[in-house]
């Protein structure tokens, strides 16, 4: 009678809170307790007992956070050996609060897996209302959750506390969940169990950002000289031009700080220096090694507090590897002194070497295949078939034979022996999916079979066929936006996106005439040179397609320009139109002004038109022009 008489009283405390009425609860409960009515549609009057996902769909979300599990083992079976004797149990859920990894006493799984503290539980705010690792997702904090402050009564005798793991990126990876079935009254009692979970997530990132960024710069930091060398409290990776690469959730909050900016969007802070945080050049991180006493290592950050400060040098590759690495000019041939192109290409460098399914964003036209074949022969299926398939080109009518194949007389007009699909042409090597955004929802479950299986089952064939590959997609689409309007399957994207890659469009990347030139010498059948000017346009387009229509726009002008050098009038009329576009304001100066300046420069250069062009750094066309529009000549001068 007293169980049901508290779970009234809590249910009733419940809607009195989802009603406005104050209530003595920490404000992050009360929140949480309006979001699971207002935004969840969740009733405290309908008890649920805990949610545990199909096996199928477990093993979808433990392959997601693989990586980081193996980084975390250590760190949770320590952390377990000091909390089993006082009937805790761990979690490890993923960003949506599904369960991928458990610790707990099995003398007790029967009452465990009844309450949701087992394997595959999943402990999201809108599947469970109120609760340590939901309300850790929603709030990005760590939080307590105790007995009666969980919003359904089914689990009010549970104690859970939960801290978020965030990814050197700076998004949400994880939560790890201490819970206990039973647990004293006083809310107070689980400050140790916050402290000890904190502690550990803290290791965790920091274990995560060591592994990663190995081959970079790592500043670690702390507030106490005594703990810098064996505890810091935060770290960050840094490349060799200074930029900020990876970090940890404490530094994420401190560069945040300094900045006085938001850390919810750390996509703010990765690529910013490092010296527009801390008095400290990118050449000055070694002066901060164990060489010099911790005391001694204190810089300052921009808003003036002190760290101690440990800068940990690029770990060298055995030499084995590194002549495996440096030796493939794969990806060098890709871009020439652009920092974005650079961090991508180290990337993409370390990613070729393992198996991981890579998807590769990016504009229409931007480069995805490029970067594919260069990840193609950097890898160790470079000895295999590089299989590219563009999924938005291949008739809908066709795409699955063709991508199967099909089987002896599958249907009417097929060969007497069957074809052989592209997927198993890629057997042994990788398989390239351009525009995979646009494969038709029906193909998209054929092909999570071939992933998931490392089968493929031709059109009409009873018997399917092993396939060993590497699978990269590409897309110019927001693939999620995709997944939430139920046009590409969740369960593909994540069996596809083990990795992704960014690649910049054309317009925002430094080096676009090195790439013009590349381009040039590709398809010029002489010596060319770009002009001046045109070196001028191409640095200021917008190139809306990219280096697609590069390339068409350098081939156009090959095929116009008759001298040695590319010149504004060889290009497409629309990109001259940009050029006319780009002088309106040169257009509406004095023309006496303009005239006497090209006048100028024209006496002193003795009337030559060539040394004229080139001290006003233009081409001849240039100056032949300006000399038309001022109506100048040897024996005329402007009144």
């Amino acid at each position: 009678m007293a169980v049901v008489n508290r779970v009234s009283d809590h249910i009733q405390e419940v809607q009195r809170v989802a009603e406005g009425i104050a209530s003595e609860r920490d404000a992050a409960i009360a929140q949480s307790w309006l979001r699971c009515v207002s935004d969840y549609q969740l009733d405290p009057l309908v008890l649920q007992e805990a949610y545990i996902v199909p096996h199928s769909e477990l093993k979808e979300h433990q392959e997601r956070l693989d990586k980081l599990l193996n980084t975390a083992r250590y760190g949770l079976n320590t952390l377990y050996r000091q909390i089993a004797q006082h009937g805790y149990v761990i979690l490890l859920t993923d960003a949506d609060g599904v369960t991928v990894d458990f610790q707990g006493d099995r003398a007790t799984t029967w009452e465990l897996r009844k309450s949701g503290l087992f394997l595959g539980a999943e402990w999201s705010e809108a599947r469970a209302g109120t609760c340590g690792v939901g309300s850790c997702i929603y709030t990005g904090e760590a939080i307590t959750v105790h007995q009666t402050d969980h919003f359904d009564a089914t689990h009010a005798p549970l104690s859970c506390t939960a801290a978020p793991i965030y990814d050197v990126d700076g998004s949400l990876a994880a939560v790890l969940d201490i819970s206990a079935l039973q647990s004293p009254e006083p809310k107070s009692g689980q400050a140790l169990a916050l402290s000890l979970v904190q502690s550990c997530t803290r290791r965790i990132e920091m274990a995560a950002l060591m592994n990663t960024f190995r081959r970079d710069w790592i500043v670690r930091l702390s507030q106490s000289p005594a703990f810098l060398d064996v505890d810091p409290e935060c770290a960050i990776a840094v490349n060799s031009s200074g930029e900020i690469i990876g970090m940890t959730h404490s530094a994420q909050r401190l560069l945040a700080h300094i900045h006085h900016t938001d850390w919810r969007n750390p996509s703010v802070l990765l690529g910013s220096l490092l010296s527009e945080y801390f008095h400290l050049h990118i050449n000055e991180l070694p002066t901060l090694s164990r060489a010099l006493p911790t005391e001694e290592r204190l810089i300052s950050t921009r808003s003036g507090e002190l760290w101690f400060a440990h800068a940990l040098a690029p770990q060298q590759l055995p030499l084995g590897r590194r002549k495996r690495r440096v030796s493939s000019e794969a990806f060098a041939c890709l871009y020439q002194g652009d920092r974005a192109m650079e961090r991508l290409a180290q990337q993409a460098s370390q990613l070729s070497l393992s198996s991981l399914p890579l998807l590769l964003t990016g504009e229409t036209g931007s480069g995805k295949e490029y970067l594919a074949r260069a990840i193609h022969q950097s890898s160790p299926q470079k000895n295999g078939t590089f299989v590219a398939i563009n999924c938005a080109a291949i008739p809908e009518s066709l795409i699955e034979s063709e991508l199967f194949g099909y089987a002896d007389g599958a249907f009417t007009g097929a060969r007497g022996k069957g074809k052989k699909g592209l997927i198993e042409q890629a057997d042994g090597g990788t398989l390239f999916l351009d525009e995979i955004g646009d494969m038709p929802l029906s193909l998209q479950a054929r092909l999570l079979r071939v992933l998931a299986e490392s089968e493929v089952l031709p059109v009409g064939a009873t018997k399917a066929i092993p396939v060993s590959l590497r699978v990269l997609a590409a897309t110019h689409q927001d693939l999620s936006l995709g997944v939430q309007n139920g046009r590409f399957r969740e369960d593909l994207f994540y069996r596809i996106s083990g990795a992704r890659l960014a690649i910049p469009p054309l317009r925002a990347r430094k080096d676009i005439v090195w790439l013009a030139t590349k381009l040039v010498e590709k398809s010029a059948s002489k010596p060319m040179v770009l002009s001046a000017s045109v070196q001028h346009l191409f640095n200021t387009y917008s190139w809306p397609g990219n280096i697609r229509e590069l390339d068409n726009t350098i081939r156009f002008a090959l095929a116009f320009c008759l001298g040695s050098e590319i010149l504004p009038e060889h290009l497409p009329e629309d990109i001259q139109g940009w050029l006319t576009r780009g002088s309106v304001a040169e257009n509406r100066c004095d023309s006496a002004c303009v005239a006497g300046d090209i006048l100028s420069t024209l006496e002193t250069c003795h009337w030559n038109i060539s040394e004229t062009a080139r001290v006003l750094g233009v081409d001849r066309s240039t100056v032949h022009r300006r000399i038309k529009k001022a109506g100048l000549s040897r024996h005329y001068r402007p009144s």
